[in-house]
């Protein structure tokens, strides 16, 4: 018994060394990363999420998106995310030091969001469309419809939203109606665009490796 109370107590003992270790060196690492000074004009990268961009940082969180979706580009080598131009570098730790919830994810049912703001193509128009009728956007998709996020309202003559979305075929509002984003859409769709990782930070940069000529030390 008391052999076996000994054993126990080793081993629990083992696992918090253990634990305490990986997240103390962890944060050792990566906890002192500050925003970096780009050496030419002195500006911070990466610049925190503001106004309405942060407020859809809460509505993204809300939604769930995080369950379909990843915000993590791997390297090349480490998968296709470059190939399918999800990005057009490695995501780095310093990415992430302004996000108050890093929502990396751990399942693509969707792309990768992580640079969706700097891909050719993407709009505030085709972002509002996407999430009113995603398969009047991508036909086949397994993403839901977010129709809850829009107002589908009569048009008061001469008073037409200059929000409105401009729809066509079976995802069109029925005549005399239009489609208007609410306040929530428009936070979401500003944070989406704000996604974009355009600086390329030291340790972002691939490795290379050097190559020893023969005879040398």
């Amino acid at each position: 018994m008391k052999n076996g109370l000994l054993l126990f107590a080793g081993t629990l003992g083992l696992i918090v060394l253990s634990w305490g270790g990986v997240v103390l060196s962890a944060h050792r690492q990566l906890g002192g990363l500050t925003q970096y000074k780009d050496p030419v004009d002195e500006t911070l990268f990466p610049a925190p999420l503001t106004g309405a961009a942060n407020q859809g940082r809460l509505v993204y969180q809300d939604l769930g998106c995080v369950s379909c979706h990843t915000q993590q580009v791997r390297r090349e080598g480490f998968g296709a995310d470059v190939a399918r131009q999800w990005g057009t570098r490695q995501s780095v730790a310093r990415d992430y030091i302004g996000d108050r919830t890093v929502f990396l994810g751990s399942i693509r049912l969707g792309p990768d969001l992580r640079n969706v703001g700097a891909r050719a193509g993407t709009t505030a128009d085709s972002l509002y469309a996407l999430l009113y009728a995603p398969q009047s956007v991508s036909a086949g998709t397994n993403m839901p419809s977010y129709g809850f996020l829009f107002e589908v309202r009569p048009i008061i003559p001469g008073q037409a939203s200059p929000k409105a979305l401009h729809l066509t075929g079976p995802a069109a509002a029925p005549a005399g109606y239009e489609v208007v984003p609410t306040p929530r859409a428009e936070q979401l769709v500003a944070y989406l665009l704000n996604l974009k990782d355009s600086y390329e930070f030291p340790e972002a940069k691939p490795f290379v490796a050097t190559v020893q000529k023969e005879g040398g030390h």
